[in-house]
């Protein structure tokens, strides 16, 4: 079945009898748009479609198929030819669709997929107390503050705050300022004593002459003893590694072999 050679047979009967695209298609009841797909051979009118169209053309469903008129001595076998035409155009475009329905399918079943799958990940962090990646069909998530380690943090930097305010002091207008990140915390099992590791930056600055001046500052590694008691924390021991060629090994002792950092 040749559409290109059906379709100029089709503007070339419609011209023949003076109707526009839009004249055509209304009196069989389609849009100009189908009659400009038929006639680009774009496409072929649907077989309910076919009787009306032949009838508006004043020709026969197998003249229309044939894209040509058909005298009466290969009428017969023009039909023939038709008809398995008409069938293996029925098939490819059966085909096609089935083609088309799959792909589609397999689309919907792989977003799917996927989309299950940014859920399932987003549900495995919010387990975690851990941020949503993808906010997958509307999720959206904080984590909870752990008030706990956010009460340690603050009484590991009073606590040295008030060691560099005592000790380190060289200047009355000296003030030390201190904060850590905290890598672990570990609780013994009677919930009291907590030992924490941190790596500290302390700094103890003073004013003079109306500018900010550095006395001294340091930046290290902690270990510190913390208990609970009485609703509060208070911090019992801090260990930091020795200076000079001892602190590669204390480093080593205190901190890897008790903290997997």
């Amino acid at each position: 079945m040749n559409q290109e050679k059906i379709g100029k047979f089709i503007l070339k009967l419609r011209k023949e009898k003076n109707m526009t695209q839009s004249e055509l298609a209304s009196k069989i009841n389609v849009t100009d748009r189908a009659v400009s797909k038929w006639e680009n051979g774009r496409g072929m009118p649907e077989l309910s479609l076919m009787k009306p169209l032949c009838n508006e053309l004043g020709i026969t469903i197998n003249e229309l198929l044939n894209g040509d008129r058909i005298t009466d001595e290969t009428y017969q076998e023009k039909l023939e030819e038709n008809m398995i035409s008409t069938i293996d155009y029925k098939d490819k475009n059966v085909q096609l669709k089935y083609q088309k329905s799959t792909s589609i399918l397999t689309l919907l079943i792989i977003l799917a997929i996927v989309t299950t799958s940014m859920f399932l990940i987003d549900i495995r962090r919010m387990i975690n107390h851990e941020n949503v990646l993808f906010s997958t069909w509307g999720l959206h998530y904080i984590p909870p503050i752990d008030l706990q380690s956010v009460e340690i943090e603050i009484e590991a930097a009073r606590y040295l705050v008030a060691i560099g305010d005592r000790e380190y002091k060289k200047d009355k207008n000296s003030k030390t300022f201190a904060s850590l990140e905290i890598f672990q915390i570990q609780e013994d099992i009677s919930h009291s004593i907590f030992t924490v590791y941190a790596w500290v930056l302390i700094e103890n600055l003073y004013l003079e002459n109306d500018l900010i001046m550095q006395d001294s500052g340091a930046s290290l590694p902690f270990k510190f003893i913390i208990r609970y008691t009485n609703n509060k924390y208070e911090v019992i021991e801090s260990i930091v590694p020795r200076d000079g060629s001892y602190y590669l090994s204390v480093f080593r002792k205190i901190y890897l072999t008790s903290c997997a950092l």
